[in-house]
């Protein structure tokens, strides 16, 4: 089946995201005033698309919710163009002292812990949270984080194979991550565990800045039948985008969580549940409830999104049988 690209109801459509399975409680926001009292919550996220769809999504859903900005609530939004930017901006959002903080991504997430471990956090997207340290208990989150994660440790696997059924000349996989935020060694082991089964060679490739993406990919590209897993959440922008142009260059499938000009596979839930999600855990702390009370939630379902414009660009002729099982064909 063939779509359209967008799954937010905004212009711009995808966020770096998922979910399903939402927090148990259903709240019905017709039957619960919620007072005149005006609450205030921040917003932080790296500049992108996603992250303003992302942010239009919430507010729609906290006012189904009965939030209504300029009546009972305060939605302060920040959005940064670099990682160096995010952290002036984590200092401001900290310093201001909302009462929730709604946090896009694993960077945002990181930032924020850094610097306050008081205001609760409620975050969406990013690589699991256990693999990247922001929590320890997925059950009852310690401290003052909880969230809706878009991946786990062992989705890398699935990745992996669903790259091969892609592209089925691929032999050599870069698996790429920050060792600063990809903590945990799961997700990189369910990537080598498929490895081995399917044929296949991977080589570890941590990086820190697009300088060491680039050294890294230009090399790993000397070699024939390459592709590259993007197993982590990326600092920034620049690194995202670092990675799609050699991609692209170097004709080289990706496979990430998030869909990109450079990006061919992406495997993730449904975006929209994701921020549905974090808009239902930021009411119910706003009514008391305590992070730790509210369990870190993973995926459900999955959505597959082959780019055909990224397919074209690499000279790969994707299998008819792929493009009938994706959700989303981007063309």
């Amino acid at each position: 089946m063939t779509h359209r690209q967008g799954s937010f109801p905004a212009s711009r459509r995808e966020l770096i995201t998922l979910l399903g399975g939402l927090a148990a409680a259903t709240w019905a926001p017709a039957a619960r005033a919620q007072g005149d009292r005006v609450r205030r919550v921040a917003a932080l996220a790296l500049a992108a698309p996603i992250a303003l769809d992302g942010v239009a999504l919430l507010r729609e859903e906290l006012q189904k919710l009965g939030w209504r900005e300029g009546r009972n609530l305060r939605l302060d939004v920040r959005i940064a163009d670099d990682a160096a930017a995010l952290r002036v901006a984590a200092e401001e959002v900290v310093k201001a002292a909302p009462e929730v903080i709604f946090a896009l991504a694993g960077p945002a997430t990181q930032v924020l812990q850094a610097r306050t471990r008081t205001i609760p956090i409620v975050f969406v997207g990013g690589v699991d949270p256990v693999e990247t340290g922001m929590v320890s208990d997925i059950a009852k989150p310690e401290g003052n984080t909880t969230g809706f994660a878009n991946t786990f440790a062992t989705l890398g696997g699935k990745w992996l194979e669903l790259l091969r059924e892609t592209a089925p000349r691929v032999t050599r996989v870069a698996v790429l991550f920050n060792p600063d935020q990809l903590r945990g060694g799961g997700m990189i082991a369910s990537i080598e565990s498929a490895a081995i089964q399917l044929g296949a060679t991977t080589v570890r490739t941590p990086f820190r800045n697009s300088a060491e993406i680039e050294n890294a990919v230009e090399a790993f590209a000397g070699e024939p039948n390459g592709a590259l897993i993007l197993a982590a959440s990326i600092p920034g922008p620049a690194e995202f985008g670092t990675i799609q142009r050699l991609a692209l260059k170097h004709r080289l499938p990706l496979v990430y969580l998030v869909t990109g000009e450079g990006v061919l596979i992406t495997y993730t839930g449904d975006p929209s549940d994701l921020v549905r999600g974090a808009a239902s855990y930021i009411d119910r702390i706003l009514h008391g409830a305590k992070p730790g009370e509210l369990p870190v939630q993973f995926p459900t379902r999955f959505r597959l999104v082959i780019n055909l414009k990224t397919a074209k660009a690499i000279g790969l002729t994707v299998p008819e049988s792929m493009l009938v099982r994706a959700d989303k064909v981007i063309e």
